[in-house]
């Protein structure tokens, strides 16, 4: 390809990137604002008027929104051929069946939300990171990490304990929850894992930790209210747990839900998972399906989306207080050999039924 033909080719792609992080910003106004799922709810296309009245929203500012979204070609536009100026807007039930509330676990809309709070929280210190090397603390991403739970909480709900708790070790794991065993589950957040966990498996013992004493004692409060005597939460670092001999051997099973990644002192706190399992345990750690190097995400159908929602979070966060920074794409590689190095010497990556995100490490 010719030099005018490389550059006529990547200006269409540069035209094609600025349209579309527009888009995503906008298709995140949209998806906080209700206005998505407002005319998810409409029959047939409908006013600009309309729509701002089944949304309860300005009509200035949804015509402008309007805008942004016909040349996207998120929403259709219909016009009367008997009035230029009798403009109707659409969106198309298979938009809706990704874009808004509705759409479950295929909500792609939800995640319009990402970059711009990312962007809104941390972008000066992200950009002075790039001189200084120095991390960002949790403290500065509030409404993130808040954003953030939300997602999980949801995901946990319709997930944990109808799929993915019977696809580990061919079923063997709910029979023993059945039975009776001792769970943790390592950066536990607003506890929902372990309080899904406690109320589905009766006869079973289950501990959250976390560093969040806020998350903490939220947790509890809400075991206490439910009534679930089989569920406690700990604060506790997990990266100084392998020092402590009071929790050696205390669990059978125990999980990590997109938490390793993000720990300043990943191989520390992964040494602390396999300290406190009991021989013959299983430790079942989640995170990002990836690869190792960037050459080999190239082709991954959200590798860009990932990296940035990385360097704007996961990566400045493992980098605080001196630590690692491994980031969202660390990869099987890398997760394998850290898991490995902290003492588990049978790690299997599985697949998790219906979740193309993540990747499980079922580990021993």
């Amino acid at each position: 390809m010719q030099s005018d033909d490389k550059r006529a080719a990547f200006a269409e792609k540069m035209t094609g990137i600025l349209n579309g992080g527009a888009l995503n910003l906008a298709l995140g106004i949209g998806y906080r604002s209700g206005l998505l799922d407002a005319m998810d709810g409409l029959d047939g296309p409908c006013t600009a008027e309309q729509i701002a009245a089944a949304a309860n929203l300005d009509l200035r500012y949804v015509t402008e929104w309007l805008g942004v979204m016909a040349c996207g070609g998120i929403v259709e536009v219909h016009k009367a051929p008997s009035d230029a100026e009798d403009e109707r807007f659409r969106l198309p039930q298979e938009h809706g069946d990704l874009l808004c509330r509705r759409a479950g676990e295929n909500n792609l809309g939800v995640y319009t939300q990402e970059i711009p709070l990312l962007t809104d929280l941390v972008l000066d210190r992200v950009i002075d990171g790039f001189s200084s090397g120095r991390g960002i603390a949790y403290r500065h991403y509030p409404a993130f990490q808040q954003f953030m739970g939300e997602l999980a909480d949801a995901k946990h709900d319709s997930v944990l304990v109808q799929r993915f708790l019977p696809s580990v070790d061919g079923g063997m794991l709910v029979a023993d929850l059945d039975e009776g065993i001792d769970v943790c589950d390592l950066g536990c957040g607003s506890g929902k894992a372990v309080l899904l966990m406690a109320a589905a498996f009766p006869r079973s013992r289950f501990t959250g930790i976390d560093l969040d004493e806020d998350a903490v004692a939220g947790a509890a409060g809400i075991a206490s209210d439910l009534g679930l005597d089989n569920a406690g939460f700990r604060r506790l670092d997990a990266a100084a747990i392998e020092t402590d001999p009071g929790m050696e051997d205390r669990f059978d099973y125990i999980t990590a839900f997109d938490a390793i990644h993000d720990q300043t002192r990943p191989l520390a706190a992964l040494r602390g998972a396999r300290h406190m399992l009991r021989p013959g345990g299983r430790f079942s750690m989640i995170d990002i399906a990836a690869e190792s190097g960037i050459a080999e995400n190239r082709e991954h159908p959200m590798g860009a989306f990932l990296y940035t929602v990385s360097l704007m979070h996961c990566m400045p966060v493992g980098l605080a207080d001196n630590g690692r920074g491994l980031g969202m794409m660390w990869g099987r590689k890398k997760a394998v050999e850290l898991l490995e190095q902290a003492g588990f010497t049978d790690v299997s990556v599985e697949a998790i039924p219906d979740d193309t995100f993540n990747d499980h490490y079922l580990c021993r």
